[in-house]
């Protein structure tokens, strides 16, 4: 399935390119306000992140999708998101305990630094986010109660680079830190404990400017 996402999102971008590269010989970077990139990124969160418990959540991966505003041509407002689900399995002293499914949106503010046509050009962000999480009932004890986790919301920090091939087209790396925690939950009641996941995510992606 993420493949699949990833694939469409390869193909909506590729349908901007007759119109983006007929515009490349007469417009710069600085003139276009928008841009779209989708990509692919793997997550993780903070090693046992339940106090006095051996748990553990291996890291995910997924197709994401961000659409850009630049107020200028240094400074942009930015809609990310995962487009699919970050599936990541929990594991404990015994083994594998079942899948948590994750999947963060965020809107930051960014600064770009050096200027629009640079062949490489870093940026950071800050902003807010929130994670959604399911899966959980899959996750059960000995006593056969199902535990899961709610959504998380909190900060969010970017860097990253563009790496420009045209004033329209650009490639793209980047690295995001969410902090928050989530309350854990057994059959759906909160248990009075949080896990503190801090998730993370490094991605790549293609982007296309208009």
């Amino acid at each position: 399935m993420n493949k699949f996402r990833t694939l469409t999102l390869a193909a909506s971008l590729l349908a901007f390119a007759p119109a983006v590269f007929a515009q490349d010989s007469t417009a710069s970077s600085d003139h276009k306000r928008f841009a779209v990139v989708g990509g692919y990124a793997v997550q993780k969160v903070d090693s046992k992140p339940v106090d006095n418990a051996s748990l553990d959540l291996d890291g995910g991966s997924a197709a994401t999708l961000s659409a850009s505003w630049y107020v200028t041509p240094a400074i942009a407002v930015e809609l990310w998101g995962a487009a699919d689900k970050f599936e990541q399995r929990v594991r404990g002293d015994q083994g594998k305990l079942g899948n948590i499914d994750s999947q963060p949106y965020a809107l930051s503010a960014q600064y770009h630094f050096r200027n629009s046509d640079a062949p490489i050009r870093p940026f950071v962000g800050l902003g807010y986010y929130q994670a959604n999480y399911s899966g959980g009932y899959n996750i059960t004890d000995g006593a056969g109660q199902h535990f899961g986790l709610e959504d998380t919301k909190g900060a969010i920090g970017t860097v990253g680079v563009d790496f420009n091939i045209s004033p329209s087209w650009f490639a793209r790396a980047d690295a995001r830190y969410m902090h928050g925690d989530s309350e854990i939950t057994a059959d759906g009641q909160r248990i009075g404990q949080k896990a503190d996941l801090n998730p993370w995510t490094v991605g790549i992606g293609i982007g296309v400017r208009f």
